[in-house]
């Protein structure tokens, strides 16, 4: 959860309205909360901290697992009962109930309105009928906004960078495309914007992010728009290209996530061995068995999966590897889950997740035939995690001894008691951690948002032990 805390200067004429702010789910829905913060801002309005310090509550809501969906709905009835006026968005917004009603309004009739996600300009809407704007929006007027890349709500020092909007896959696990809908590609000339922006803001680590990272472009066919006076193909290759030359004059990071192994993402690690890029994909696989990848209805098969990642390694030997996985999906069997388990082992995949199957309310999977007990599907997630800790454990050893470059995520007292940073091999929140021990010269300063060069000293748990040089 994220609740929003934006520096306000102090107001020129009456108290400007305040907006309580609650941002839950992944960071797809981080970056839709960073738009609607911004317009906020640029309107005039205030954030409040608390929800009875506030003149009206905005909670930006995760739908997808149903822990995700309590945590959304306990969420907007704390709000109700603290402030009593709450406007719902995102992904739960979209989702209907049991009476084929919208859920929300279901659980809490009391909210002032409910919108989907990426819904900027209907959240707008619903504010200025209930609390009215101050003034008309100048967004470079906003003190905290990073140009025209608006308000984030990340630390200063990395920011995710949102490419395209829903999803053109229908998994038959996911309800995703029915809350964000199909494929919708930014301009490359805006998305190489806001990249800009963020650098010349001082980002030293960009995530680029969406539903698809992969399918960038297609549905407007690679079109060739514009950038820097120059034309370029709305297409993954053109535009990772670009980022990363962007970065480079910056001296910062670009780390890609949520990307599908479509062949063409071949192009794109020789741009990380050429050290372009962070030579780091994040490839939710979910399976590996070719039968439970068409049960999924997944765009890929388990033997290429592992062709890929073996040819991907031989281009670029430094590559990590992250993916999420399934265990106990409608159907299973013991050999299959077994030949996961093999898969996970051969290719030594770097940062493995798992979650236990959980029917999803409107997911075509529920009225697949084989639904397993509870006990089963659990008991499979936590063998699947024994063995990608030991794969993940083994890979870190290799680690000790090296020297590696670390992104300073904490460091009190200028790191004179050490810090907290990531290597390349480290996406933040859902990866491992740099654990900085205090530097042996009484010279050596550490600074968030700096890097530092740290020798690996050793491996506790899932996180790496380094001496700051």
């Amino acid at each position: 959860m994220t609740i929003a805390q934006t520096p306000t200067p102090a107001p020129t004429g009456g108290p400007a309205p305040k907006i309580g702010f609650v941002s839950l789910g992944c960071p797809k829905a981080l970056t839709d909360s960073e738009l609607i913060l911004t317009q906020l801002r640029a309107e005039g309005y205030e954030t409040s901290k608390t929800f009875n310090g506030a003149d009206l509550v905005i909670v930006n809501t995760c739908g997808f697992i149903d822990d995700a969906v309590k945590e959304s709905l306990d969420t907007n009835g704390e709000a109700l009962a603290e402030n009593g006026k709450v406007i719902v968005t995102g992904c739960l917004g979209a989702r209907t109930g049991q009476d084929g009603g919208n859920l929300i309004r279901g659980v809490h009739p009391k909210v002032l309105a409910v919108t989907g996600p990426h819904a900027t300009q209907e959240v707008m809407d619903a504010v200025h009928i209930h609390v009215p704007k101050p003034h008309d929006p100048f967004v470079d007027l906003v003190p905290e906004a990073r140009g025209v890349a608006g308000i984030k709500l990340t630390p200063r020092h990395y920011a995710y960078l949102k490419i395209s909007e829903g999803c053109n896959h229908r998994c038959s696990f996911c309800i995703i495309p029915s809350m964000r809908g199909d494929l919708v590609s930014r301009p490359i000339g805006e998305v190489l914007t806001e990249a800009k922006a963020l650098f010349e803001s001082g980002v030293k680590e960009l995530l680029v992010i969406s539903q698809d990272t992969s399918a960038y472009g297609v549905d407007v066919k690679y079109r060739t728009g514009f950038w820097d006076g120059k034309p370029v193909k709305a297409k993954m290759y053109d535009l990772v290209e670009q980022l990363g030359a962007l970065a480079r004059e910056h001296g910062a990071w670009v780390r890609l996530h949520y990307v599908y192994p479509y062949p063409h993402v071949d192009e794109i690690v020789p741009l990380m061995a050429q050290g372009l890029i962070l030579p780091y994909l994040d490839v939710p696989f979910q399976h590996a068995h070719p039968d439970m990848l068409k049960r999924m209805k997944r765009p890929a098969n388990g033997e290429r999966n592992l062709e890929r990642l073996l040819k991907w390694r031989e281009m670029c030997p430094e590559i990590v590897v992250r993916s999420t996985f399934i265990a106990g999906f409608p159907g299973e069997t013991q050999e299959e889950f077994d030949y996961l388990l093999d898969f996970l082992r051969e290719a030594k995949i770097d940062r493995a997740g798992c979650f236990a199957y959980s029917p999803i309310e409107g997911a075509p999977a529920n009225e697949l035939p084989g639904a397993l007990p509870d006990a089963v599907r659990e008991e499979r997630r936590a063998q699947f995690m024994a063995v990608a800790e030991q794969v993940s454990i083994a890979k870190l050893q290799s680690r000790v001894g090296a020297t590696m470059q670390v992104l300073i995520d904490s460091a009190p007292a200028l790191g004179r008691k050490g810090g907290v940073g990531r290597s390349y091999a480290d996406a933040p929140e859902i990866d491992g951690t740099v654990r900085l021990l205090p530097p042996q010269k009484a010279s050596k300063t550490l600074k968030v948002g700096e890097f530092t060069k740290a020798k690996i000293v050793a491996v506790e748990g899932h996180d790496l032990i380094g001496m700051p040089i």
